[in-house]
C-alpha cells in the first residue's frame, strides 16, 4: 500500500442501516464528510471484502465492514507562517480563534501572505485532515482585516461541511460590539435591509434593491459622548453588514475609514489614541459542534484599543 495513504475501517452501526452508503460511513467516520466519501467511493478507494465498491447511492447494511483508503492530503499552496494566535477552544475538529484587527483572513491579490490562513497552517502543521484532499484549514466565514473578534475555522473535512451547513442556515449565533457615532434612536431595534455591490462603487457595500437579505438586531449599551456602545446580533452574515447598516441609521462606526464620517472631536480622539480602525469588535460566537453535537459558545472582551476608546468617551 502507498506510504501516502492511510486505511480506515469503518463497520456500519444499526442506526445507519438501509441508509445510502455515503451517509452511512459519514456516520462511521467521524473526520470524513459525506461529499468526501462520496468522492472516495466513486475513485474506488472504498472496499469490501477486498473488492471495491463504487456506487455511492447503494444501500448499507448494519455490520457491513469496509476499508477506506484515503490518500495523504495534498500540501496547501499557502506558505505555513509563525504568526502569533490568541486560541480560545481547539479539538481535533475546529479551532476558534480571537481574531487582532489588522490580520487579513485569507491570502488575495494585494496580501499573498501574513494572513490567519498562513497563521492556522504553522499552528497546525500535521494535524489537518484535509479539506477536500488538501491539508488546509476550513475557512467558512470572515470578520474585516481591520474588525477584531471571534471566528471559527475547520481543521478536518466533515468539520467544515458541517459548520458551513450552519452558517447557510443562519443557525450560528454572532454577537458584535460596536461604538457608533451618535446614540441609536430608537435604542432597539432591527435593520431589514438587502445588501450588495454599490453600483457605484465596486469595492463598496450598499443597501441594494434585490440584494442579499441581510437583518441585524441592535440595542444600546451604553450611552457615551456624542458616541454609543451598541450590541448587534447578526441574524444573517453578509460582507460589511453592521458597518451598511448602522450608517443607514446615520449613526456609522466611530474610525470607519469606509462607511462614515468621524466627527472633529472624535478624530482628534482617535488620533490621540492611535486608532485606526472601526470600532468593531465580533464579542460573541455560538454553534452546535459539527462532530459531537454539543452547544457551544465563547466571548470575547473588547480588546485593549477599543477598550481605551469606550473609556475616553465614558469620561
Amino acid at each position: 500500500m502507498d506510504r501516502g495513504v492511510s486505511i480506515i475501517q469503518a463497520t456500519i452501526g444499526d442506526a445507519a442501516d438501509g441508509l445510502r452508503l455515503d451517509r452511512a460511513l459519514a456516520d462511521a467516520v467521524p473526520t470524513l464528510s459525506r461529499e468526501r466519501l462520496k468522492a472516495l467511493i466513486l475513485s474506488g478507494q472504498v472496499t469490501r471484502d477486498g473488492f471495491p465498491v463504487r456506487d455511492p447511492a447503494r444501500r448499507a447494511a448494519a455490520g457491513d465492514r469496509f476499508a477506506i483508503a484515503v490518500p495523504a492530503p495534498e500540501p496547501a499552496t499557502a506558505e505555513a507562517q509563525d504568526i502569533p494566535l490568541t486560541i480560545v477552544f481547539e479539538d481535533e475538529h475546529l479551532l476558534v480563534i480571537d481574531k487582532q484587527a489588522g490580520l487579513v483572513v485569507h491570502p488575495a491579490a494585494g496580501n499573498p501572505d501574513g494572513t490567519l490562513v498562513n497563521a492556522l497552517l504553522h499552528h497546525c502543521a500535521g494535524r489537518l485532515s484535509g479539506i477536500g484532499g488538501v491539508a488546509r484549514p476550513g475557512i467558512v466565514h470572515r470578520i474585516d482585516k481591520d474588525t477584531s473578534g471571534l471566528m471559527v475555522a475547520a481543521k478536518t473535512d466533515r468539520a467544515h461541511e458541517g459548520l458551513a451547513r450552519q452558517f447557510h442556515d443562519h443557525s450560528i449565533h454572532r454577537r458584535y460590539l460596536a461604538i457608533t457615532s451618535g446614540i441609536p434612536s430608537p435604542p432597539s431595534g432591527t435593520v431589514d435591509a438587502p445588501l450588495a455591490r454599490s453600483p457605484r462603487d465596486r469595492k463598496k457595500v450598499a443597501i441594494v434593491p434585490g440584494g442579499r437579505r441581510a437583518v441585524t438586531h441592535y440595542r444600546l449599551r451604553e450611552r457615551l459622548a456624542g458616541a454609543a456602545l451598541v450590541e448587534c446580533r447578526l441574524e444573517t452574515g453578509r460582507t460589511h453588514q453592521v458597518r451598511v447598516h448602522m450608517g443607514s441609521l446615520g449613526h456609522p462606526l466611530i474610525g470607519d475609514p469606509v462607511y462614515g464620517r468621524t466627527r472633529p472631536a472624535h478624530r482628534a480622539l482617535l488620533a490621540t489614541l492611535g486608532f485606526h480602525r472601526q470600532a468593531l469588535h465580533a464579542a460573541g460566537l455560538g454553534f452546535s459542534h459539527p462532530v459531537t453535537g454539543e452547544d457551544v459558545a465563547f466571548d470575547s472582551d473588547l480588546p485593549a484599543d477599543m477598550q481605551a476608546l469606550f473609556t475616553h468617551l465614558s469620561a
